[in-house]
């Protein structure tokens, strides 16, 4: 299969590109190399895909382009229309957003459609959106379901994903596309971004530094390895559903203080922890029913979280 990745060089579009290396399909990278965080990680991250392909013999390419350049991404499509597009490509970050939700709101949504409008043109009959457990804002109802309400998002990051959601609804509805929308609940593993929570606290604990944890470090969140993010994925193209919404997580909540407990154990190290106020935008808790994705994907997370984290810090210690 031709497959187009978006977000190409980032955490999960690498685990994903190398299990279909792995399995012989053709593999597209699309990727700007912003700035967000050190492009020499994403950088590094091509590389190893590269070799990932050359032992495979399978065909990777990396397109180093903005998905908001609708023009190059055009030619993408023509030198090889894909059969599969997975659109990973995002600005990240719930707080950040609050920040610049400008920029969220041109890359996440117009971007999205650029997407959209050049699958429908080449006939990709499968489009998988990565969305986010963050759409389900501070709903009390816990594990989020998918048929829960999502009006109110707390962030414009939230907000962003949603209306990639409806979009991709849209599409499915008016053009007969295939379009799957994955909710993504707290993805961790080796090759994590820098910014995020596990990757970011394991480093600040290596070199003794302060910690910062916010509120009362009750908050909860539904961790979910990065292998059974990929294997949801998958089963997403092969089911490839007309239109459909799933919920890929772990389907058990870890708490702030027990995560840096984990890593504490992990990495043989105590954390000096800097207690700070709540953020703004940040959401108490979120826990997975996924029940639906058991039902018609076939979904079933492997990877408990102790061995995940084991996993994340022995990736850590050998120099990343």
């Amino acid at each position: 299969m031709e497959v187009l990745v978006t977000g190409g060089a980032g955490f999960i579009a690498h685990h994903l590109a190398a299990a279909l290396l792995r399995r012989g399909d053709k593999v597209a990278l699309v990727d700007n190399f912003n700035d967000y965080y050190d492009p020499e990680i994403k950088r590094r991250n091509v590389r190893d895909l590269e070799a990932i392909g050359a032992e495979a013999g399978a065909d990777v390419r990396c397109h180093a382009l903005d998905i908001l350049d609708k023009a190059s991404l055009r030619r993408v499509f023509e030198a090889s229309p894909p059969e599969a597009v997975v659109h990973l490509a995002a600005w990240a970050g719930v707080r950040p957003s609050l920040e610049k939700p400008a920029v969220y709101t041109e890359v996440n949504v117009t971007g999205t459609v650029n997407l959209l409008e050049l699958a429908k043109e080449f006939g990709a009959n499968c489009f998988v959106f990565g969305s986010s457990s963050s759409v389900y804002g501070g709903s009390g109802r816990v594990p989020f379901a998918e048929d829960d309400p999502v009006a109110r998002p707390i962030s414009p990051y939230a907000a962003t994903k949603r209306a990639g959601e409806l979009l991709c609804h849209s599409y499915a509805h008016n053009f007969g596309m295939h379009v799957t929308c994955l909710r993504f609940f707290t993805v961790y593993g080796p090759r994590q971004r820098p910014d995020l929570a596990i990757h970011k606290f394991a480093r600040l604990m290596d070199e003794g530094r302060d910690v910062p944890l916010f509120g009362k470090g009750d908050s909860r969140r539904d961790y979910t390895y990065v292998g059974d993010i990929v294997s949801g994925v998958l089963a997403a193209m092969e089911k490839n559903f007309p239109f459909e919404i799933f919920n890929l997580g772990e389907s058990q909540t870890v708490s702030l203080l027990e995560l840096v407990a984990s890593l504490e154990e992990a990495l043989g190290k105590k954390a000096r922890v800097k207690w700070l106020p709540e953020q703004t935008g940040d959401m108490k808790v979120t826990y997975a029913d996924i029940s639906k994705s058991r039902r018609l994907l076939g979904y079933d997370p492997r990877t408990p979280f102790r061995e995940g984290i084991r996993l994340f810090t022995d990736w850590f210690r050998g120099g990343r």
